[in-house]
Formats: structure tokens, sequence, C-alpha cells
């Protein structure tokens, strides 16, 4: 009579690169189990996604964010997209570019005065994003307006929002210049991640190549100190030299030569 064999695990193959890993959370030097990765590494994976996905459709909690940001002595202004609902957000980008009514109305009842910088806060794709990191950067970034006498229109909050509604929130708002924290696409090991969009001059119709963009700013990416910095720094110079998107360089680093 044959005894069966106990079935014995595959042992983990480690790659040689393996200590690249202290210097990155992306998915590099998994390993190896047979011709596989290891079941570790592909539940991993998995909740990864699942992180990603539930980023996607987070939901900002907007009474929490006017009360941290009243904590700063702001009051923001809330506005909402053309969008409907989640799923007409995902579907439809041009919807989430453009104020619906009501906000339109909002802000044009708001007394006109010319003012350097709008400030604009939207969920974008990830809202836990903003809900994380959006006051720690504007703890930071305000004094700086208020140190360098730059001038900056009430705080706008939206929801359901792609980048390009600032443009139209800073036109309303008649600001010469507009930043924008949003809540970017999530990736597998950044379902938080927050972007800065920085345009000169916005108006309706602008694309992409008319905006300087920080991006991955979050505690394992981009740290508050950094990015306020970098983004002061930025609205600077597009203020003086009256331009920003491909013809501004952030040429910060130069300055500490």
């Amino acid at each position: 009579m044959n005894e069966e064999l106990p079935i014995q695990p595959h042992q983990i193959q480690r790659d040689p690169w393996q200590s690249l890993n202290a210097y990155t959370q992306a998915r590099i030097a998994l390993g190896r189990t047979g011709i596989s990765v290891p079941l570790k590494e592909t539940l991993q994976f998995k909740l990864a996604h699942a992180h990603a996905r539930d980023a996607v459709y987070s939901v900002l909690n907007t009474n929490k964010l006017i009360t941290a940001l009243q904590t700063i002595d702001q009051s923001p202004i809330l506005l909402l997209s053309s969008v409907t609902n989640r799923e007409q957000y995902l579907q439809r980008p041009d919807l989430g570019r453009r104020l619906n009514e009501a906000s339109v109305k909002v802000l044009s009842e708001i007394p006109k005065q010319q003012t350097s910088v709008a400030i604009i806060v939207g969920d974008g794709l990830s809202a836990d994003a903003i809900q994380k990191h959006a006051l720690p950067v504007l703890q930071l970034l305000i004094p700086k307006f208020i140190n360098a006498h730059i001038s900056f229109a009430p705080i706008c909050i939206v929801e359901q929002s792609r980048v390009a509604i600032a443009d139209e929130i800073a036109s309303l708002l008649n600001a010469e210049l507009s930043v924008m924290l949003i809540g970017e696409r999530p990736g597998l090991t950044s379902a938080d991640s927050m972007g800065a969009y920085i345009t000169y001059s916005p108006k309706i119709g602008l694309t992409d190549e008319n905006r300087n963009c920080i991006s991955n700013i979050r505690l394992e990416g981009l740290d508050y100190i950094t990015a306020a910095e970098k983004i002061f720094y930025l609205i600077s110079e597009s203020l003086r030299l009256k331009l920003s998107g491909v013809t501004l360089k952030d040429d910060s680093r130069l300055l500490n030569l």
C-alpha cells in the first residue's frame, strides 16, 4: 500500500534586486513560486486594486472640510459641477469641467474685485486624498500668500469636479491665476494622492499645456512642506512672468545653488 506524501509548499525564489524595495512602493522584486508570483503578493495586489476602486467612489465630507478650513479663518464656498451622480462623472468628463447653473449663479452674485489667486479644492478621482491632504497644504500655503501680499478669493470647494472646472471658477471670481487641489487618479500603491494645478489667466476652453502640475502630494510621496513651497514658487513666478504651463519651468532648485 502506497502512502501519500505530504504536499510540500514551493519555496519562494527571491529576486536578486530585492534590495530596491527599500526605495520604492512600486510592485517590483516580488519573487516567484514555481512559475507564479507568491500567493501573498497576489492577495496584496487584489487588496491594492480594491483600495483604488474605493477611492474613485469615495465621497467628500464637505461639512468636515468646511469646518476644518474655518479653523484657519477661511469661509469656503460650496459648488457643484454639472454632473448629477458618480457614474455620470466617470462616463462624462466634460460635465465635470463645468459648473451647474446654481453654482454659476452663486459666483455671479459675489461682488467683483480683482484678486491674484483663486483657490479651488475638488474631489476629483479620490475624495479621500482631498480629505486627508488639502487642509495641511493650505495651512502652509495661505500664510505664504499673506506674507507676500498676494490677494486670494474665497476658497471654493467643488464636488464631482475635473481639473478644468477651475478655469470657469477663477474667471467668474475675476482672478488672475487659479490653483486647484484635486484628488488624482488612484494607483495600486497610491489611492490617496493629491495634485495641484496652476493656471495663469484661466478661462473656459484652456487645455493642459496651459497648466503646471505638482503631483503625488501625500505622506508617502511629496511631503506637505515641499509641496507648499513648490506651489508657492510656481504661483509667484507665474504672476511675475504672466504665464503658466509648458513655458513656466520649476527652477526653484537653482535658487539654492
